[in-house]
């Protein structure tokens, strides 16, 4: 009777990929036998990389043979389940898979963006360890989700094109830690080093612009009170610009039957209207460069 074959565990996350140490061996097998558990799609792709046929009788199997069998590889690099999770998300819309899924498209889905977005901010606020990484989970589902839906559109992008945009831009806004650029030691000088960095990418001409208006009111005060922190909006004039009042004004607010949504909203707009205005009587740089605001051109220009 012969030798039984020499397993080698292939983890079906990282797709038709040996580990390292086996590589050699594989490649001097008379023959590479698929066990019968590993995925027909990576049990198609070893048989057309490495001829690798269905294990059979061991009666059969030649001396020095090997047999690939499916396991987790406990050296895997970290985001390994990030690649399930984009196979999952593959069969759920591809044919044969989930009728609902397949059907959603970017509109479809907006309203569960939402609505996990906050469950995440929920889970964050109450400290909830375990409703954290679930709700990570849902909102990681929703980009997927729609990285796949952009996929089959003609002149979309996939997921991987949605993580290399992100790489850049990660690699590209920190050119301290990655170009060995100087003059960042603080978090506040990477906060206003970030804002220019922004401004030359996307070539902005407020620093505004890019808010996402369709936040709640009180999260579009605070961004834009924070955009203009961070381009030198001294404080007082930034307090001098909204109505005065503790958030008790809101309560007081709803209970005389008013809108304090709507009101914060009306000052987040006002506020954003008067930046914008004295931005435009700012003097601008002739070479074209980002400009860059003191706490002093603020004060020049704000009436």
């Amino acid at each position: 009777m012969s030798a039984p074959p020499t397993p080698v565990t292939v983890d079906p996350r990282l797709g038709a990929v040996l580990p390292a140490g086996a590589v050699r061996l594989v490649a001097t097998a008379p023959v590479v036998l698929l066990d019968p558990a590993l995925p027909p799609a990576l049990a198609a792709r070893f048989a057309d990389e490495l001829g690798a046929v269905p294990a059979g009788p061991a009666d059969d199997v030649p001396a020095g043979a090997v047999l690939l069998v499916p396991g987790l590889d406990p050296h895997a690099p970290a985001g390994a389940e990030l690649l399930e999770a984009v196979a999952v998300m593959d069969r759920l819309r591809s044919p044969g898979g989930c009728p609902w899924d397949a059907e959603q498209t970017h509109e479809s889905l907006l309203r569960y963006l939402v609505e996990e977005t906050y469950e995440l901010y929920d889970a964050l606020a109450a400290g909830d360890t375990a409703a954290t990484r679930e709700e990570l989970g849902d909102v990681l589902l929703q980009v997927l989700f729609h990285a796949r839906v952009a996929a089959e559109s003609p002149h979309g992008f996939d997921v991987d094109d949605v993580a290399a945009e992100l790489v850049a831009k990660l690699v590209g806004r920190h050119p301290h830690v990655f170009a060995e650029e100087s003059g960042v030691v603080t978090a506040t000088d990477q906060d206003v080093r970030w804002e220019e960095l922004k401004a030359t990418e996307k070539r902005r001409n407020s620093v505004l612009d890019g808010v996402a208006l369709a936040q709640p009111a009180a999260a579009l005060l605070a961004k834009y009170v924070s955009r203009a922190t961070r381009a030198g909006v001294p404080p007082e004039l930034l307090g001098a610009a909204v109505p005065d009042g503790p958030p008790a004004a809101v309560v007081a607010s709803y209970l005389a039957g008013g809108d304090p949504e709507g009101e914060l909203r009306a000052a987040a707009t006002a506020l954003g209207e008067h930046l914008r205005a004295v931005e435009a009587r700012l003097p601008t740089p002739a070479d074209g460069t980002p400009r860059r605001t003191t706490a002093e051109d603020w004060r020049t220009y704000w009436e």
